[in-house]
């Protein structure tokens, strides 16, 4: 079924000519926006590009003659769009100390790489020894922490595999989850994986919870939610394929957020570290669009 656009936004349109059969959705965007094959990856990252009404995130995505490719520029006007288009988001730092900071990280943003979170805050806080100490998938926002230099980053990466480390996260999911609390403990890569979860507010059709995880594993609250038959609403990967509730078919990245972290902290013995993200604007909007309203 067709993933219609979210009635605020409005897209640009373009039509696939005969001469452009066969080229890659990244390349046609650069071809016809006149910018970086960069830029126009960017926005394919961002969730913003449909092909066909239907939401593509695939860079390489190769189109035919006649593909309607409909696509958002946002905020960005006339001579500055590409400017727009090339510009690193700022990176919110929610807590900081000499040894340590914890920050924001939007939906979008790499953890680490190219790009990434960790390349912003280095050039935005003027400290080239800045490292993540975890990860988050690109696609979850909310609070991660980083290291300011090598000696912080070592002790930090010991302190985790220690489990002493409180990680809570917000997500919404499909469908209505019956029970008010419960444990996930389904093994992940034939390793042990402990989910804890605790519905904050439910209907028929979505689930607002709040999960705290006791172990890390790879896309562990996103297999555990998929494996209960209530997966993030938003999951390209583990949730549904297709769906006939356009208010789903409308969420263009995962409702999965980072909301609160906190730990010993690895260098001053007796104190903490504890940091938290506020649920981010589009996270808000998908909470009311399923009724779901606030915590």
């Amino acid at each position: 079924m067709p993933t219609p656009l979210p009635s605020n936004i409005k897209p640009k349109l373009a039509i696939v000519t005969r001469d452009e059969d066969g080229i890659s959705l990244q390349d046609f965007l650069s071809a016809r926006l006149k910018t970086t094959k960069r830029a126009a990856k960017a926005m394919i990252d961002a969730r913003v590009v449909w092909v066909n009404r239907k939401l593509v995130w695939i860079a390489r995505h190769l189109l035919k003659p006649g593909d309607k490719v409909a696509f958002v520029i946002q905020h960005s006007t006339g001579a500055h769009q590409n400017k727009t288009l090339d510009k690193r988001p700022h990176i919110r730092v929610v807590w900081q100390d000499d040894w340590f900071l914890a920050v924001d990280k939007p939906a979008g943003v790499l953890t680490q790489g190219k790009d990434s979170a960790e390349d912003i805050l280095r050039v935005q806080e003027h400290n080239p020894d800045i490292a993540a100490v975890h990860r988050l998938d690109r696609e979850t926002s909310g609070v991660i922490l980083f290291a300011k230099n090598a000696e912080a980053l070592e002790a930090a990466i010991a302190m985790f595999k220690t489990r002493r480390v409180i990680k809570y996260y917000s997500a919404i999911t499909i469908g209505g989850v019956e029970r008010l609390n419960s444990t996930l403990t389904e093994t992940l890569d034939g390793e042990r994986a402990v989910t804890h979860l605790k519905r904050l507010k439910s209907t028929a059709e979505a689930s607002f919870l709040s999960l705290r995880i006791e172990t890390g594993r790879t896309h562990q609250i996103r297999r555990h939610l998929a494996g209960i038959r209530h997966p993030i609403i938003g999951d390209r990967q583990y949730g549904m394929k297709r769906s006939d509730d356009p208010r789903i078919q409308s969420v263009t990245r995962q409702m999965l957020h980072s909301t609160e972290l906190e730990l010993p902290h690895p260098m001053i013995l007796g104190t903490h570290i504890k940091a938290h993200a506020p649920l981010p604007a589009d996270f808000r909007a998908a909470l009311k669009l399923f009724g779901l309203g606030k915590r």
